[in-house]
């Protein structure tokens, strides 16, 4: 063997020595754990808590947590009918320490798969990850990417839903690492509302919402889409004629866009006096509003039709309901009353959704009193008073309107949680739609609580004014009514626009 092809002493130790590849998340986690220790090493005291807190979040990172319950079929006859039809989604979420528990991640990520199964997907797993922040980059880090990409293709899985409000960058980055479609939370809500939306007015809100969410997420597919070309750029098909100023597929997507957003809100904002219509009728005759508002899902239409005897649609799933549906109801002193079934709330409820639907909101503001239903079997129902609460802090004069708290679902609540949701909400009633248990003791709490017409009449009135005193009996509280030869003496306590009605028509 010749003197240059003979190995020295370190080259053979190198070709000895077994190779070893590093990890993958591992490099990731070093690297994300070297900023947070450097940024402890700038502030100097603390360094050996914070040091330690932060190796056992690097410890813990480096296993993602299966969340029992999702992904099991709880019929195993429907697999080859639920894997043809649905589509198969994996559920991904980071939490931290410094915001969240780990009891409360796991909870958002059960609501996420209703939220998926609503939309009409099967849940094959759910993954938690436990992280200072989320990656940068791709949300769960590099390492975790390649292995959340081999559980997707383990269990044949269509799709990665992030519980989360994911930006462009990170989703484009999770889908090039796992091959797979990464839609957020915001798009699966978006999506389950186009789904329920009947109304146009419903409609447009819904689509409003999906293209200001889409605008910034568009994505371009590489230059064959391209409508710009300049020198020999176009190449040798395009030919004289093609090159000069133009625009990108991209360019022109978010133009027609923009331009269908423009056209969408003047639809909203034309649609707007039929609602100011309906409204101003029930100002027109004094009719009380109850507007009904809580979680989805929580029974607001199944509690309206028990205290409405309505048929409105009633269905187990979230956002059952999106057009604002009015049903009137009579009092036992014979007044009539309207409740407002409005649209559930979400935790985390999209910006694009409130903006969209505040023309429906606005439904709340102009009640008399907000009946907020809540589902009391739920684990952590204060979490949902807390979310409901949050959104109804930005409706303009929701604040100052008088509320009832109700905790439905009492037939599957049991005695414990009974005496805790009674011992830290006192005044709150415990009714069942189902079962009727409560309702009529909130009935009565609801018509001792609605607006009473403060003017007092005390007039005689002609037999041809039978429609007025029919209106003074479902709008007023009538005191006495004697019926007399020369006419009707009614003395009645009725609102100020009732009070001139029987003014104009009264026998002098």
């Amino acid at each position: 063997m010749s003197e240059q092809s003979q190995p020295s002493a370190v080259e053979k130790t190198v070709v000895n020595q077994p190779i070893v590849e590093e990890e993958p998340a591992l490099t990731g986690v070093l690297a994300d754990q070297s900023d947070v220790l450097l940024d402890e090493n700038d502030h100097g005291a603390g360094f050996g808590a914070q040091s330690s807190e932060a190796w056992e979040e690097r410890e813990s990172r480096n296993q993602l947590k299966h969340v029992a319950g999702l992904g099991e079929l709880q019929d195993v006859t429907e697999v080859e009918y639920r894997k043809v039809r649905l589509e198969r989604v994996v559920l991904v979420g980071v939490w931290s320490s410094a915001v969240t528990t780990a009891a409360a991640a796991e909870e958002s990520l059960r609501e996420l798969a209703a939220l998926a199964e609503t939309a009409g997907a099967v849940v094959c797993d759910g993954l938690l990850q436990h992280r200072y922040r989320p990656d940068a980059a791709t949300y769960v880090g590099s390492g975790k990417a390649k292995e959340i990409a081999d559980i997707v293709a383990r269990e044949e899985a269509d799709t990665i839903i992030v519980d989360d409000d994911l930006p462009p960058s990170q989703r484009r980055a999770l889908e090039d690492a796992t091959k797979v479609k990464v839609v957020d939370r915001t798009a699966v809500i978006l999506d389950i509302f186009a789904q329920h939306a009947t109304s146009r007015e419903g409609k447009a809100q819904v689509e409003l919402a999906q293209l200001e969410y889409m605008l910034p997420r568009l994505r371009g597919w590489g230059g064959s889409l391209s409508r710009q070309a300049g020198g020999r750029a176009a190449g040798a098909d395009a030919g004289i004629g093609s090159r000069g100023p133009g625009e990108t597929k991209i360019e022109m997507d978010r133009r027609v866009i923009r331009t269908r957003i423009a056209r969408l809100r003047k639809q909203i904002r034309e649609m707007a006096p039929a609602r100011e219509v309906k409204r101003g009728s029930r100002r027109r005759y004094g009719l009380p509003t109850v507007a009904v508002v809580g979680y989805t899902n929580a029974g607001k239409s199944s509690l309206t039709n028990r205290l409405t005897g309505s048929a409105e649609l009633v269905e187990n799933a979230l956002f059952a309901t999106l057009d604002t549906a009015v049903r009137r109801a009579r009092a036992k002193d014979g007044r009539l009353y309207a409740y407002v079934d409005t649209v559930g709330f979400v935790r985390r409820l999209p910006t694009q959704l409130i903006e969209a639907f505040k023309s429906t909101l606005e439904e709340v503001a102009e009640a008399d009193l907000i009946v907020h239903v809540v589902d009391g079997s739920h684990p952590d129902p204060f979490s949902q008073i807390d979310a409901v609460n949050d959104v109804l802090a930005d409706i303009d004069g929701a604040a100052e309107i008088p509320r009832i708290l109700v905790f439905n679902k009492a037939d599957r609540i049991d005695a414990t949680v009974r005496e805790r949701l009674a011992s830290l909400e006192p005044d709150a009633h415990i009714v069942s739609a189902f079962s009727g248990e409560g309702l009529d003791a909130l009935r009565d709490h609801v018509e001792s609580m609605l607006p009473v017409p403060n003017v007092h009449v005390h007039a005689l009135l002609p037999y041809t004014s039978g429609s007025l005193l029919s209106r003074i009996r479902e709008y007023g509280h009538v005191i006495a009514v004697d019926y007399r030869d020369d006419g009707m003496m009614v003395e009645a306590e009725v609102d100020s626009q009732l009070a001139a009605q029987v003014v104009d028509q009264a026998i002098d």
